[in-house]
């Protein structure tokens, strides 16, 4: 049974391929992070500054240490250890948004919030200093002194900063801005100043490390599902340019020309002999029927040898 002539054609095209929707990949310093790593150095900044104008004439910022301050024997000392508080919490918040760091450095980070934690809640006596407070004094320096060197990124892409070399450069400064600090205890007379120096330049390093992570981020490619269900990386692509040349020069298929019914005008039948179901094809005229408006020849359109 053949189609109408007018009928639609098909559409057999291939479908294009959708896209899904592009995968992000998670950022390597969170905003939060950052935020509370630029808390960190104002929180310790503004604490002693503030404690220190709350302190007595005889106080010395230079020769007397930050834990004097917030210690028993401190004035205010609430300011000083809740100083020290905020630190410590800016460095656990900091630790858990640095995610573009190996585990080892965000532990680290963790260790020297749980030291300030430790400082705060072991103030220092009047007199001397208790094993506790000590214990979590040096825990926490020294953490933070090496935590630079824990903070190299190896993949790239990656600062200078966070290269090998610039880890490597930045521990040893902090490691000499840390036996320096030791030094002063030995009744030094600067014991208060190298802390203070030393404790402004360490908190200001994991802020400067988000924000070095943050900048040079890298979302992944997104994905695209082929037709059959498959998925691949990458953005979808379009048709290779050989076989989009070819599907180009491809003739479009041609709908097939409908065949007139029998006993019409150029069908090439007569009428009165397609009504007894014979078919005249061997003379101009009908043998039963004579030339009329009845009959009507066409022009074939078949090549070949015309029959006999």
């Amino acid at each position: 049974m053949s189609s109408p002539p007018d009928a639609p054609k098909p559409d057999r095209r291939p479908e294009p391929i959708p896209a899904a929707w592009p995968v992000r990949s998670s950022p390597a310093a969170h905003p939060w992070a950052i935020i509370s790593a630029g808390l960190a150095p104002i929180l310790l900044t503004g604490a002693y500054l503030i404690a220190g104008i709350l302190q007595p004439a005889s106080y010395s910022p230079v020769r007397t240490t930050i834990s004097a301050m917030a210690g028993q024997a401190g004035t205010d000392r609430w300011v000083m250890t809740g100083g020290i508080v905020g630190v410590a919490g800016c460095y656990l918040v900091t630790a858990a948004g640095l995610t573009g760091v190996r585990a080892s450095a965000r532990a680290l980070l963790a260790v020297a919030g749980m030291a300030g934690l430790g400082i705060a809640a072991s103030p220092e006596p009047a007199r001397g200093a208790t094993p506790r407070h000590l214990a979590w004094t040096v825990l926490g320096a020294v953490t933070i002194a090496v935590w630079p060197a824990f903070a190299a990124r190896r993949a790239s892409p990656r600062p200078l900063i966070l290269s090998v070399y610039g880890s490597a450069a930045v521990t040893a400064v902090f490691v000499g801005l840390l036996g320096w600090l030791l030094a002063e205890t030995r009744d030094g007379s600067v014991l208060g100043l190298a802390e203070r120096l030393t404790s402004s330049i360490q908190t200001c390093w994991p802020f400067i490390i988000a924000v070095a992570l943050r900048r040079t981020r890298r979302p992944r490619p997104g994905l695209a599902i082929g037709g059959s269900g498959g998925v691949k990386d990458g953005p979808p692509r379009g048709p290779e340019p050989a076989a989009a040349e070819s599907s180009a020069r491809e003739p479009s298929p041609r709908r097939p020309r409908p065949r007139p019914p029998l006993g019409r005008a150029g069908s090439g039948t007569c009428t009165s002999c397609c009504s007894a179901g014979r078919r005249h094809s061997k003379t101009p005229t009908c043998a039963d029927t004579s030339p009329s408006s009845a009959w009507t020849r066409r022009s074939s359109t078949r090549t070949g040898p015309a029959p006999r």
